[in-house]
């Protein structure tokens, strides 16, 4: 007989813990991206997940060794997903969090969309109805062609995209690498990111730059305050706790009835945006976002009802 270990409750706690975290996460970026450089912010964060990763390799009793004969697809992996972080922090920068984080709900669509050309699934009609839906809200958001479009919103749509590839290639990654051992691997190159582009923008002049996202991205390096740095490191403790609990949700409950909830985020970020910014989204940000998580919500329960049908 099979023994079902879900737990509802739980895996409902975990991935609102997760998403509370990951959104106190962007708050800190955004707060701290008036005086500190983005490859700054995105080192402090990598020092902070070390404490928590290290406990969890000492916690399963399995050493340090994070070696993988799936390496170079781990590596790969990495980088997609650092290069997606970052331009969604940078696009916070210079955008509010909660229509920078509506447009990166179109992630699932991404995910949808490519399933047939990477992983060879048949993508149903459903599927691509609420992808051009999600589209359309995107582009009532950003509004291209009315002189009030922001070119921090193409940098959300790329980290959607980025996160959407990532997610692709990490599915076949996850049934053969444990899951802290990615985590580590991705941290690696996350550091390796912000070490590099810090050594480019401090030796190299590129120029003045005046948008906020650029401004950010190629601030020379600064010393943090102790009350800074308890900050920046503090979130890369939430960074590594929120994805302890990301995982423990789609291990305690079926992802059709996790994924709903992550759409809780958009309540986190205009909480945050609201109180730590003043930023309130406009009416169209409110249209289009709508749109996009009405879209993925159905298009996630419906593909619930039809794998409930063939069982």
């Amino acid at each position: 007989m099979t023994q079902h270990t879900d737990n509802r409750p739980l895996a409902t706690l975990c991935i609102l813990g997760g998403i509370g975290l990951a959104s106190a996460q962007d708050a800190v970026v955004k707060f701290m991206s008036s005086g500190y450089p983005a490859y700054e912010t995105l080192l402090f964060r990598c020092i902070g997940t070390v404490p928590v990763m290290i406990f969890i390799l000492w916690y399963r009793g399995q050493g340090f060794n994070i070696m993988t004969p799936l390496l170079p697809r781990v590596i790969i992996r990495g980088l997609i997903l650092g290069t997606a972080y970052l331009c969604f922090v940078l696009a916070i920068a210079a955008m509010p969090i909660a229509n920078a984080v509506a447009i990166y709900f179109t992630m699932p669509f991404f995910v949808a969309g490519l399933a047939g050309p990477l992983l060879g699934e048949h993508v149903r009609v459903h599927r691509w109805l609420a992808i051009a839906a999600g589209f359309i809200g995107v582009l009532i958001m950003v509004r291209p062609g009315f002189g009030v479009f922001e070119p921090a919103a193409v940098l959300a749509l790329m980290s959607a995209f980025g996160y959407a590839i990532g997610q692709m290639l990490g599915r076949p990654i996850s049934h053969q690498v444990q899951p802290i051992i990615i985590a580590v691997w991705q941290n690696i190159i996350y550091t390796a990111i912000a070490a590099a582009l810090g050594l480019a923008f401090n030796l190299i002049d590129f120029g003045e730059f005046h948008h906020p996202s650029l401004v950010f991205l190629s601030r020379p390096f600064a010393w943090p305050t102790a009350f800074d740095s308890i900050f920046l490191i503090g979130h890369g403790v939430l960074a590594a706790i929120a994805m302890l609990l990301f995982v423990n949700a789609y291990k305690f409950a079926e992802t059709n009835f996790v994924a709903p909830f992550e759409y809780s985020g958009m309540i986190w970020a205009l909480l945050y945006g609201f109180v730590l910014f003043s930023d309130f989204p406009d009416a169209y940000t409110w249209a289009g976002a709508a749109i996009v998580i009405t879209a993925g919500i159905l298009m996630i329960l419906r593909d619930r009802q039809l794998d409930r049908s063939v069982v």
